[in-house]
C-alpha cells in the first residue's frame, strides 16, 4: 500500500467488490433517472417497445428512431442486466468486465436492447456449459457478443417472414452466433496479438460476413443503415461533461487530491490484456477513465459533431477500456491521425461516421502505446481508410465494425512493426561490445 497526503491508496485485490458494484449500479441508475428528465414514463415505454421491435442494424440511432429518454432508459436497462450476469455467474469485478459494461451500454445507444441480446448471452453460457467451462469464464464473451444483436432483429422484423417463424429463427441465429463466438474469439486474438482491444469486434466482424452473405445468397437484401439525430448538445455535453469530471474529481480525491501514479498507466502499452484496474489500483484508473471521457467528448464537439446515439456510444467505450488498455498517452496520437487523414481525404469531420471512427479507432491504441506517437497516428489515419470499406461486407450486423477494422489493421502493421524492431535490435546487439565475464557464463549454461 502507498500512502500519499496521509490517505491510503488501496490496491485492486484491496478494493472491496461492493464499492465497485456501487459504482457500475450507480451509472445504471443515473442513466436511467435521466431518461424521465427527457421525456415522460408513457414515452419511455413505447420507445422501449419500438426499440425492441425495429432492424438495429449499424448506424441506427435510438435517438432518432425513438426518444432520448427511452435511449438512456434501454442503456440502463441493459447495464442492469450486464450487472445481473455478473452475480449470477459469481465474476470478480475487473478491468475488463468494467470495459465490458460500459461497451454494453454504450451499444445501448444504438443497436443494443434486451430482446437482441438475450439469445446470443444464452448461445456464450451453453459453450461453456457444454465445454465445462465456468461460466463466469465465458461472461466476457456473452457481453461483448451482443455486438450481434441487430442480426437477431433483423431476421425477426427486416426479411418478411410471419412473426412467429421470425423469432424462431431470430433467436436461433442468435443463439448459434452466441455458442460459436468464444472460440472464434479465442482463436483470432492471435490474429492482432492483442493490438485490437475489440478482439470480439474482429469475430463477430467475421461471422456478420458470413451470415450476410448467406442471407444475400438467399435474396434477403442488408444494407447499413445511417438514421442519426441531432441537437442534443447543449444537454448532453453539460450531462456528459459533468459526469466525467466526477470521475475525475472521485478519482483524485481517492489518490489524496494527486495525480501521483498516473504515469504508471501511461508505461503501459494497452496490449491485451492490461487490467489498469489490477496493475494500479481503483482511483487512478477512475482518474484515467474520467481524462478519457473529457477528451472524448470535446474530440466530438471540436470537430463540430453531433450528440447522438452512435457518438456517446463511442465516448462510453473508450471510457470503459479506460480500465483495460487505454489511456491518454495512447489514445491521443490515434485521434490526431484520424483528424491528419481526415483533413487531407477532405473528409467531412463533423461527420458522425468519421468521428466515430476516430473514437471507436482507439481499438488499436496499443499499436502507439507499444511502437510510439507516430506509428499511433499511421494507425488512426490507416484505420479511418479501412472502416469507411467493411461495414457493406456483414451489412451493419456486426456493431464492432470498428473492431471488426481494427483487426486488419493491426494484422498489417504489427508483422511490418515488430520485423522493423527485430532487425534493429539486432543491429544494435552488434554494435554494443559484449562483456568477457557475460559470455563465459553463457557458455557454461549452454555446456
Amino acid at each position: 500500500m502507498d500512502i500519499n497526503n496521509d490517505r491510503v491508496i488501496l490496491p485492486y485485490q484491496h478494493v472491496s467488490q461492493k464499492v465497485l458494484l456501487g459504482f457500475l449500479l450507480g451509472f445504471s441508475f443515473l442513466f436511467i433517472a435521466v431518461s424521465f428528465y427527457f421525456n415522460s414514463f408513457e414515452e419511455i415505454i413505447n420507445g422501449q417497445f419500438k426499440i425492441l421491435t425495429s432492424p438495429s442494424n449499424l448506424t441506427t440511432d435510438y435517438f432518432a428512431l425513438t426518444t432520448v429518454g427511452a435511449t438512456f432508459f434501454n442503456s440502463g436497462i441493459l447495464m442492469i442486466h450486464s450487472l445481473v450476469l455478473m452475480k449470477i455467474t459469481k465474476a470478480r469485478i475487473n478491468g475488463p468486465l468494467i470495459a465490458a459494461f460500459f461497451t454494453v451500454a454504450a451499444f445501448s445507444f444504438f443497436g443494443k436492447n434486451l430482446y437482441n441480446s438475450m439469445p446470443i448471452v444464452l448461445g456464450a453460457f451453453s459453450y461453456a456449459w457444454i465445454t465445462k467451462v465456468s461460466a463466469k469464464k465465458s461472461l466476457l464473451a456473452a457481453l461483448f457478443g451482443t455486438a450481434l444483436g441487430p442480426l437477431v432483429n433483423e431476421i425477426t422484423f427486416n426479411i418478411g417472414l410471419p412473426i412467429l417463424p421470425g423469432i424462431l429463427l431470430g433467436n436461433s441465429a442468435g443463439f448459434v452466433a452466441g455458442f460459436i463466438l468464444p472460440p472464434l474469439a479465442h482463436h483470432f486474438v492471435g490474429f492482432t496479438k492483442g493490438f485490437s482491444l475489440y478482439n470480439i469486434g474482429f469475430s463477430s466482424g467475421v461471422v456478420g460476413t458470413i451470415v450476410t452473405s448467406i442471407l444475400r445468397a438467399t435474396g434477403v437484401v442488408i444494407e447499413p443503415v445511417s438514421l442519426l439525430s441531432s441537437g442534443y448538445n447543449l444537454p448532453l455535453s453539460i450531462l456528459f461533461f459533468f459526469v466525467f469530471a466526477s470521475l475525475l474529481v472521485f478519482g483524485l480525491y481517492q489518490n489524496g487530491w494527486s495525480f501521483k501514479g498516473y504515469g504508471s498507466i501511461t508505461k503501459h502499452s494497452g496490449q491485451l490484456s492490461t487490467d489498469f484496474l489490477e496493475k494500479t489500483g481503483f482511483s487512478l484508473t477512475l482518474i484515467n477513465m474520467g481524462l478519457l471521457g473529457l477528451v472524448a467528448t470535446t474530440f466530438v464537439l471540436v470537430l463540430g459533431g453531433e450528440l447522438n446515439g452512435p457518438t456517446i456510444g463511442g465516448i462510453l467505450t473508450v471510457v470503459g477500456f479506460g480500465a483495460f488498455g487505454k489511456h491518454l498517452k495512447n489514445v491521443l496520437p490515434i485521434l490526431l491521425g484520424v483528424i491528419l487523414i481526415g483533413y487531407l481525404n477532405s473528409y467531412d469531420m463533423s461527420a458522425t461516421s468519421v468521428i466515430i471512427a476516430g473514437l471507436f479507432g482507439t481499438t488499436v491504441a496499443p499499436i502507439a502505446g507499444r511502437y510510439g506517437f507516430f506509428m499511433g497516428m499511421v494507425a488512426g489515419g490507416l484505420h479511418l481508410t479501412v472502416v469507411s470499406n467493411t461495414s457493406y461486407l456483414h451489412g451493419g450486423i456486426n456493431l464492432y465494425n470498428n473492431g471488426f477494422a481494427g483487426g486488419f489493421v493491426a494484422a498489417l502493421m504489427i508483422p511490418l512493426l515488430e520485423a522493423v524492431h527485430y532487425h534493429r535490435e539486432q543491429r544494435r546487439e552488434l554494435r554494443e561490445p559484449v562483456d568477457p565475464a557475460e559470455e563465459i557464463e553463457l557458455e557454461k549454461e549452454k555446456s
